[in-house]
């Protein structure tokens, strides 16, 4: 799977371009992203947006453990990879029937987010139990979300694009031929969200700190990204039906 959003959907941690300074590391566009995505994976559908926003799915090589699917639902594109243990208990929770994929489960997940608001999207998605990674664009909020299991079972890797778009994939050797050096695993146990930026679903209150790893000439050559389990972050007292807890998280650095 591989997905591209202009830097006003994704917004991209800045520490995700680290590895390009005093470098010449190779970067594409998004055109030439997507360009590589087919040349590689011939049986790949793409869903493209305006201003050459794009998502695509290819099922090639793909871990018979860990399937990918895409669904669209009211105009709210999902692609899941993996498999949710608890199923059945969700189905039930959102009232959806038993025909219900675990992508639909994230598109009614998503949508109880997006309006019940305010809700801490860590509510939502820490009550997912299973191995997975997901991508979900809302077209019409233009709203992107990103999660991945709290064990990392299932791959996704984000980084930049020429432009800053902010690439996302679970082949690292595609994400690596689009971004060159600027990009790195998405951390576990993580959400990245349109307005919200990087945070932990089981640590909320504690920052999700860049950490650069420099080779012998003093140069970055890797970002990873990890909880800092020894910083937390002042909590938003609760004032009324407006106050928004989700607005207390951030990437450090943005």
């Amino acid at each position: 799977m591989l997905t591209v959003f202009e830097k006003s959907i994704g917004k991209p941690p800045q520490e995700l371009s680290l590895p390009l300074a005093g470098s010449s590391g190779l970067k594409n566009t998004r055109q030439e992203i997507a360009e590589i995505f087919r040349s590689w994976r011939s049986d790949s559908t793409f869903y493209n947006f305006r201003n050459g926003n794009f998502l695509a799915l290819s099922r090639e090589d793909q871990n018979p453990v860990h399937p990918r699917s895409i669904v669209v639902m009211d105009d709210i594109f999902c692609i899941f990879s993996g498999a949710l243990d608890n199923t059945c208990d969700l189905r039930r929770y959102y009232g959806l029937s038993r025909q219900a994929t675990e992508a639909m489960i994230i598109i009614e997940a998503y949508k109880v987010l997006r309006d019940r608001a305010p809700y801490p999207p860590d509510q939502v998605i820490k009550e997912l139990e299973g191995k997975f990674a997901f991508i979900l664009f809302d077209s019409k909020a233009s709203v992107l979300l990103l999660a991945r299991d709290r064990d990392g079972s299932v791959q996704l890797h984000w980084g930049t694009a020429a432009d800053g778009s902010l690439v996302c994939s679970d082949d690292p050797n595609l994400i690596s031929a689009a971004c060159g050096k600027c990009y790195t695993p998405f951390p576990p146990g993580c959400i990245f969200m349109s307005g919200t930026g990087l945070i932990c679903f089981d640590h909320p209150l504690h920052k999700v700190r860049a950490i650069a790893r420099e080779d012998d000439e003093g140069n970055t050559g890797a970002v990873i990204f990890q909880v800092d389990l020894f910083t937390r972050l002042p909590s938003i007292p609760r004032t009324g039906s407006a106050a928004n807890w989700a607005g207390a998280t951030a990437v450090e650095g943005e």
